[in-house]
């Protein structure tokens, strides 16, 4: 199916790896890669990067030099359908939002399915966030003003911390910044129906990612909890989570599952932001230059800004 994308957006398309999980070794192998010679061509002035491991803990931290403490920070999870990827596919957006909000950013490297199913990323992303909590006087950081946050995979592992810091403490957390969340295993909306040969991600990437995630034959049935998927909480079930922006990309199978989550939040009375960015698909910032993409950007540094009180 031919989509009207944004026009950018479509010249840029027959330059973006594929992303095919059907061989998930060859998919690790590629993006690991491309990742590498991109981190090492990485523009770190104004940053101090640091890797931290504690216990079963390991941490990505990147910190603006030069700037007097303590900062907020943002803890932000790295995409990847629940099987791919690590600190590194977010370097380059780590660092800029550690210079232009500026806070402390701090990127969790966590196990991936299929091989550590549920909960076990998930366990990893908490601790992770304990711990940055527990260390946030020798980080130099504002203990109440850490958000969490993260695109596809990621936005569904930040707003599941969400909802285990609510109901079991360990950190505050200020606010949820969810970039095309990936939030529903039932793949029962009208654009994850839909939406079969998108660009980056579509319906058969997504039945993929939520088998590995959750194990076979259990995506769809009826015993998933909330957090493994948050798009099956009912309004009741999100009462007491911090404020949160949802962006959602025009032309992706995680769109509906993405807006559907925003008006549960708004029912629950959580203060939630909703945006659709026309002519985008899922992963389009990769496509830097497009005036789209920028939008996005510079709506997030806005957003986060006023979130974590800049």
């Amino acid at each position: 199916m031919r989509y009207p994308l944004d026009p950018e957006l479509a010249a840029a398309l027959a330059m973006m790896p594929e992303v095919d999980i059907t061989d998930l070794a060859a998919a690790r192998s590629a993006q690991a890669a491309e990742l590498a010679v991109q981190v090492a061509a990485a523009d770190t002035t104004g940053v101090e990067v640091s890797e931290i491991r504690s216990g079963e803990v390991a941490l990505r931290v990147y910190r603006p030099t030069r700037m007097p403490g303590p900062l907020p920070a943002f803890f932000r999870i790295h995409g990847g359908g629940f099987v791919l990827g690590s600190p590194d596919a977010d370097h380059d957006t780590n660092l800029d939002l550690c210079r232009r909000l500026p806070a402390v950013v701090v990127s969790p490297y966590y196990r991936l399915a299929p091989e550590h199913p549920y909960p076990a990323g998930l366990e990893d992303c908490y601790a992770g966030l304990c711990w940055l909590a527990k260390h946030a006087d020798s980080l130099g950081v504002r203990p109440q003003r850490i958000a969490v946050g993260g695109d596809s995979a990621g936005g569904c592992l930040a707003t599941a911390v969400a909802l285990l810091v609510r109901d079991r403490g360990g950190a505050q957390v200020c606010f949820q910044y969810l970039e095309s969340p990936s939030l529903d295993d039932r793949l029962a909306t009208p654009s994850a129906r839909r939406f079969h040969d998108t660009p980056v991600w579509n319906r058969c990437s997504g039945r993929l990612s939520w088998a590995a995630y959750l194990g076979c034959g259990v995506p769809g049935s009826a015993d998933v909890p909330v957090t493994a998927a948050p798009g099956r909480a009912a309004p009741e079930d999100l009462a007491g989570l911090p404020p949160a922006y949802v962006g959602v990309m025009e032309f992706d199978p995680l769109r509906d599952e993405g807006i559907d989550y925003a008006r549960s939040l708004l029912s629950a009375r959580v203060p939630t932001e909703l945006h659709l960015f026309p002519g985008t698909f899922h992963g389009a910032v990769m496509v830097r230059h497009a005036a789209v993409v920028q939008r996005i950007t510079a709506e997030a540094v806005t957003v986060l800004r006023r979130a974590l009180d800049w």
